[in-house]
């Protein structure tokens, strides 16, 4: 049974014994005049009752701290105390962190308390970046505590030693746990723990998050079995959320925020030390030039994002951690835990996207759980005024916003039995008994399990032909095991389910690494181009053994990088919100160049309510112009015009494209929609049917999302011993393979997979299904005379490029937006 302890004022449902706090904890809580918190002592009396424990607590509410008590209570009854030791030979606490900067972050601050109390204790750090003597002094000599991430979990448990490495682990500590769930790196973890539990069935598992929708979800993942308790407590001071209300022409469109960057540079001022969040890597570096272009006060400010050379954001790091900064410009490299008790300011640039990701970000300000975290959103047009607005509102109705759950990945579930089988040969029935543990798959149907199993042993009737895809065979007992110590080798150089963009490193000539930038982007560069990097200003040089080599430029006017999988969708949740708040913009606090922009449009057209679409026609040129507002992200709106410009062919209107943007979609063509019923017939919902299924056999975007599923699953290997493709050679090798199995095995289980994913991540079919289902018969058509106040946004999003000087850019939205809002605004 689930159990839930909700920290004031229900009693538990089913009370347990108070915990048991050893008195060197208790002396150590005393000495720094603290006491622990009720949900700390509740996380060790569910631990203590032999439970499992999800624990959610607010920011800054000690939950790592919790997190640890069991083990630090039970390692001190083993005589870890000052004069005692306990085993050192023996792994005790295996914790799992979602970020490599956050497992180092939390190893330091325990030792720290470990060390006040003398305990005789080893924490140790694992990751990628562990020298190799390290990793396999840890695996012959582990350590009572290991902090690492879920990528080493499964390569710790492909060696043949992991029954004895992980046999007396006692707690398994899974850190931010609602960022690592509902991903493949989560499907991973969660194999991971199914094998755990195997190996030390008497291990339990406690679970750290502050922001969840719906916990029962989390103790699933945390416990199939359902003895997960719950331990959640509010008790935290509400959050300050300001809006700025700029002083300065709010845009129409873009996502800079350059109108505000004075604004910022003063709230950084007023400030003791300030976080500024953005979503994407390119505009990190674009705000950080910026703001030193206005730095008159010398601020020390820094930069830092997953691009980054290792050095350079352990620099950062530590210079936060020492005080030493007032400001960091950063991306979701630092959502996450890190706790840096002088932040006293989050500034978010550009709208969150999502009320989870919002609380996540704010949280790093403040890390108290007594005092209000203060943040500021800068939202960089006015579609994100709205939706600034309406994730305030969301924080203070107390809601959160999650995603659905999602059934675990064939190509991870790939990945995971071939570790299994270099760790020991293994029984199909035993493995698929075990793979139903992991929460993602205890609903694999086995006939599914079994076409796994075969494509790991030989690829699939397509490619058993080739040896390099026959990776395991059956030994005479029935059980698995690999075909040599060549698929050892090629597994783990290539495990983790992170599949980014090729990159290539960027050096400065005749000296250090400054980090990697994507290889699609170095592409576009000939010798003498300028682009912004590690908060510098760099000149392309040329490609020099796979690097990037550059020199420093004085130009003000470079390209700035654009990065792939750097934006975050619209969540659902918020997503509503926004079409809410639209409706009802009256009784909001808007601004006013907003409130006169709705208002306008109100005048021109009309504002949709909440379960309606609004469609919008007019001509422009020779054009003819066709807008719709859902509201449900980029990639929901660039699969509705996929599929709506197939449909305009077919009834004749000859579409010319279409544009996208996270709230609206465009299309233009050279004969217009006249009516509504025409309108409706375009949005039927079964535009996801045979539609949806011609156009993905016409797209490249099938080979692309194989590419991805293909690496995870060891089909395509990045790595090989003293080499590394590039990102075209595996892009070549996956578009041959993609186009073999697309003709000789159709049903293959990685193209089926790859469908999944689309569906899911590129597509978002769900979210436009939904969409689609939602406004059937509640359609608003407009046919307009020209353009409205509402779609002037989204048409300024024609025609972008996806890299482009920052000035250039504001130059051109500029020039192309004095035309239309004067047409949109012109009332006669």
């Amino acid at each position: 049974m689930s159990q839930t302890v909700d920290i004031a004022p229900p009693a538990p449902a089913h009370p347990v014994p108070a915990a048991r706090l050893p008195a060197v904890l208790r002396d150590w809580f005393a000495g720094r005049g603290w006491q622990p918190h009720p949900h700390q002592l509740a996380v060790l009396a569910q631990a203590q009752a032999g439970r499992s424990v999800l624990a959610i607590a607010p920011t800054g509410g000690g939950k790592t701290l919790a997190g640890f008590l069991p083990s630090l209570t039970e390692l001190v009854e083993a005589g870890a105390t000052s004069g005692g030791s306990a085993d050192g030979r023996e792994l005790h606490t295996l914790y799992i962190s979602p970020l490599k900067a956050l497992a180092v972050d939390v190893a330091r601050n325990l030792e720290m308390p470990v060390a006040e109390m003398a305990l005789d204790l080893r924490i140790e750090t694992r990751s990628g970046d562990t020298k190799a003597s390290k990793r396999s002094r840890q695996r012959t000599a582990p350590p009572h505590i290991l902090m690492t991430t879920p990528e080493q979990l499964a390569l710790l448990l492909s060696y043949p030693d992991a029954a004895r490495f992980f046999r007396h682990l006692r707690w398994l500590v899974l850190d931010e746990l609602h960022a690592l769930a509902n991903s493949k790196r989560g499907e991973l973890l969660s194999l991971g723990m199914a094998r755990l539990a195997r190996l030390a069935p008497g291990h339990r598992r406690i679970g750290l998050s502050a922001t969840v929708a719906e916990p029962p979800r989390l103790q699933h993942f945390l416990d199939p079995s359902g003895g997960a308790a719950l331990v959640q407590t509010g008790g935290g001071a509400l959050p300050e959320i300001t809006i700025l209300a700029s002083d300065a022409h709010v845009p129409w469109s873009g996502h800079t925020a350059r109108h505000a960057y004075g604004e910022i540079y003063e709230a950084i001022r007023q400030a003791r030390t300030a976080l500024l969040f953005v979503n994407t890597r390119s505009q990190a570096e674009l705000v950080f030039q910026s703001l030193w272009h206005i730095n008159e006060d010398n601020l020390p400010i820094a930069l830092h994002h997953g691009s980054l050379e290792k050095e350079q954001r352990r620099k950062v790091e530590a210079a936060m951690a020492r005080g030493a900064l007032r400001a960091v410009v950063c991306t979701s490299t630092l959502d996450l835990g890190i706790d840096w008790g002088d932040v006293d300011l989050v500034i978010q640039i550009g709208a969150p996207k999502g009320i989870s990701r919002t609380l996540q970000r704010i949280g790093r300000s403040n890390h108290r759980m007594a005092e209000a975290s203060r943040a500021l959103l800068v939202p960089a047009n006015r579609f994100e005024v709205l939706e600034c607005r309406a994730a305030v509102q969301a924080v203070a109705d107390g809601q959160l916003d999650g995603e659905p759950p999602r059934a675990g990945g064939y190509d991870v579930l790939a990945q995971h039995l071939l570790g299994m089988a270099c760790s020991a040969p293994f029984d199909a029935d035993t493995q698929y008994a075990e793979t139903l543990q992991a929460a993602p798959y205890a609903d694999l149907p086995r006939a599914v399990f079994d076409r796994v199993l075969a494509y790991v042993a030989d690829g699939g009737y397509a490619l058993r032909a080739y040896d390099r895809y026959r990776r395991l065979r059956q030994a005479e007992d029935g059980r698995w095991t690999v075909t040599g110590p060549h698929v050892l080798r090629q597994y783990r150089m290539n495990a983790g389910t992170i599949v980014e963009a090729p990159k290539v490193k960027v050096r400065l000539r005749g000296g250090r690494n400054l980090g990697e930038i994507e290889e699609a982007f170095v592409e576009q560069l000939v010798p003498g181009d300028t682009f912004v990097f590690a908060g510098q200003v760099l000149r392309f040089e040329g490609l020099r053994e796979m690097a990037a080599i550059v020199t420093r430029a004085p130009l003000e006017d470079p390209a700035i990088p654009s990065y792939q999988g750097g934006k975050f969708p619209l969540s659902t949740f918020l997503a509503g919100r926004v079409r809410q708040l639209l409706a009802d913009w009256r009784k909001s606090r808007l601004p006013g160049q907003v409130r006169d922009w709705l208002r306008m449009q109100e005048l021109r057209s009309v504002l949709p309510r909440p379960s309606q679409l609004l469609v919008e026609s007019f001509p422009r040129g020779s054009r003819h112009y066709l807008v719709a507002y859902p509201f449900e992200g980029r990639l929901a709106h660039q699969t509705l015009g996929m599929l709506l410009t197939r449909r305009m062919e077919r009834s004749g209107l000859r579409p010319m494209g279409f544009v996208a943007s996270e709230y609206a979609m465009a299309a233009w063509s050279l004969r217009p929609v006249r009516s509504a019923a025409e309108v409706a017939a375009l949005f039927h919902e079964d535009m996801l049917g045979d539609d949806l299924e011609a156009w993905l056999a016409e797209s490249a975007l099938l080979k692309r999302t194989f590419r991805n599923v293909g690496v995870i699953a060891g089909l395509i290997e990045r790595r090989h011993p003293g080499a590394e493709k590039s990102g075209k050679q595996v892009t070549v090798s996956s578009d041959l393979i993609y186009d073999v199995l697309r003709r000789y095995e159709p049903d293959h289980i990685l193209l089926q997979a790859t469908r999944a994913d689309a569906a899911t991540g590129l597509l978002d079919i769900r979210r436009l299904g939904d969409m689609l289902q939602r406004v059937q018969g509640r359609i608003l058509f407009k046919a307009l005379d020209r353009v409205s106040p509402l779609a002037v946004p989204v048409m300024l999003e024609i025609g972008k490029e996806p890299v482009l000087g920052a000035g250039t850019m504001d130059d051109l939205l500029g020039e192309a937006s004095e035309a239309l809002i004067e047409e949109a605004c012109r009332l006669l």
